[in-house]
């Protein structure tokens, strides 16, 4: 009977992001773990929020302004949304959409329980699938923000069970979701306009690799616009400058991150 070809085992988690990091990946991993400060909103709110001080830079650096027509398409669970309002200082609009029904409810509340009802006013909650944005609203908005959902390897490590369920498949799928969000943010926004793609990934698949595809397939339709780690927005925060855009990570800032973020301007 002829020999079996054995089956090349595809790596672990362990493995995978080791191979990526390599002798950083021991550290890393620690920051991942550890519980970082809390990081409050509070100016313009009813009531302080909290949120990862990455992600409030990313939203920052959309650089939002008064009268603004804007677009987060993956809002919940709304942090980043409550900064984008306060930054329209009641002018404008914004379109905060999250497809799940239950993180839209909670979405809901974020807004109804931390945004004076003058803010509130200009802001609408949708259900709407980000990857096929495109296809219904085109050149419709000044900035446009995707959070995109990720493999969040901070939340698989603190879950035995997300744990033991990882495969390297995963962080592939989400990339590819990835880039039809970004295809359809491209869409959505006006020339002139600027997307701001940010994730809590560690997997370059899902950061500069969804940029480099986008670019290689869009390159007649938008540009990256340099972050610079210096800016304002990313003030107490060590940002790592990447092919395409920045990355924040835990290990070298007291636990925040990680955040993914690239900036892209529309022709």
């Amino acid at each position: 009977m002829a020999q079996k070809k054995k089956q090349k085992q595809k790596p672990g988690f362990e493995d995978y992001y080791s191979e990526i990091y390599k002798e950083r990946w021991d550290a890393l991993k620690s920051g991942l773990l550890a519980d970082a400060d809390g990081y409050s909103i509070s100016d313009g709110l009813l009531k302080p929020y909290y949120l990862d001080m990455a992600s409030a830079a990313a939203a920052r650096t959309l650089d939002v302004h008064p009268g603004d027509d804007v677009l987060d398409m993956c809002a919940a669970p709304g942090g980043k949304t409550l900064l984008l309002a306060l930054a329209l200082k009641g002018s404008g609009s914004l379109n905060s959409n999250d497809r799940s029904s239950d993180r839209r409810r909670r979405l809901k509340d974020v807004i109804e329980n931390h945004l004076p009802t003058e803010v509130r006013e200009n802001i609408r909650v949708t259900g709407h699938d980000a990857t096929r944005w495109g296809l219904h609203e085109k050149d419709c908005y000044d900035r446009v923000l995707l959070d995109a959902p990720c493999s969040s390897e901070e939340h698989v490590l603190k879950s035995p069970a997300h744990l033991n369920r990882w495969s390297p498949s995963r962080t592939k799928q989400l990339s590819i979701q990835a880039h039809a969000m970004l295809a359809a943010a491209v869409d959505a926004v006006k020339p002139g306009g600027t997307i701001l793609y940010s994730t809590c990934a560690l997997s370059p698949l899902e950061n500069d690799g969804v940029i480099a595809k986008l670019l290689k397939k869009r390159s007649d339709k938008v540009c990256i616009e340099t972050i610079s780690p210096d800016s304002e927005n990313l003030s107490g925060l060590n940002a790592e400058t990447t092919d395409y855009g920045l990355h924040i990570l835990p290990d070298r800032n007291s636990g925040y991150g990680p955040i993914f973020m690239a900036r892209l301007k529309k022709f």
